[in-house]
């Protein structure tokens, strides 16, 4: 046979010219699902250079003729940890919403992925109370890296919330759909929760950072 024939065979390609699509028992996921991985793998790497840059900031320089480092620690306020339990209700929320949809209990779903939207805008709105506790006491942004450093951080995560209660209000509108799919409502409701779950890791994270330094 000619080698360029050769080189030209497509084997990978079904007879038709159409594209074979490859399936295993073992493992599935919608396409929705394997993009939304993508993206958090992206913003969990966008946090990753935001702590590795907090890090490398925190870092206490000696300056010559004596002078220190201008970091100074922000204090937590209580309302904070407050924050903490209300994301974490809200996640914990979207997590009972999937299992008892994949059972068809679609009316404890719906109640609990109502909660769950509710939760997240009631933190974002405790944590705007936070953020004015501390400018009232003078923490301002441009006063120090560390004030600049919680605002940034907290503020891009909020903004991820923000956007992800835009995916919550278009999927809560399934449940009262009375032609949508099931399978399609699971797949929103699945989604939204690992979307949640994975931004109460980095709240965590955040938390943690904020606290020990």
């Amino acid at each position: 046979m000619n080698i360029f024939k050769r080189l030209a065979e497509k084997p990978w390609l079904h007879e038709s010219g159409s594209v074979v699509e490859l399936q295993t028992e073992s493992y599935a996921a919608s396409n929705q699902k394997v993009a939304l991985v993508c993206f958090l793998s992206i913003v969990g790497v966008l946090f990753f250079l935001f702590f590795a840059a907090y890090h490398m900031r925190l870092a206490p320089l000696e300056i010559s003729a004596g002078q220190r480092s201008d970091w100074v620690p922000l204090p937590e306020p209580p309302l904070l940890w407050f924050n903490t339990l209300v994301l974490g209700l809200a996640s914990a929320a979207y997590e009972w919403a999937r299992r008892t949809v994949n059972r068809g209990d679609t009316g404890t779903a719906k109640l609990s992925f109502l909660f769950a939207g509710f939760a997240t805008a009631a933190f974002l709105v405790l944590q705007l109370a936070v953020w004015n506790q501390l400018v009232a006491s003078g923490y301002y942004a441009h006063a120090n890296p560390a004030n600049a450093f919680f605002y940034l951080i907290t503020g891009v995560h909020g903004v991820h919330l923000l956007g992800g209660l835009v995916a919550w209000a278009r999927a809560a509108r399934r449940f009262w759909s009375a032609e949508e799919a099931p399978a399609r409502l699971m797949r929103s409701v699945d989604l939204c929760a690992l979307y949640w779950h994975f931004l109460l890791l980095v709240w965590l994270g955040m938390l943690a950072l904020f606290v020990n330094t």
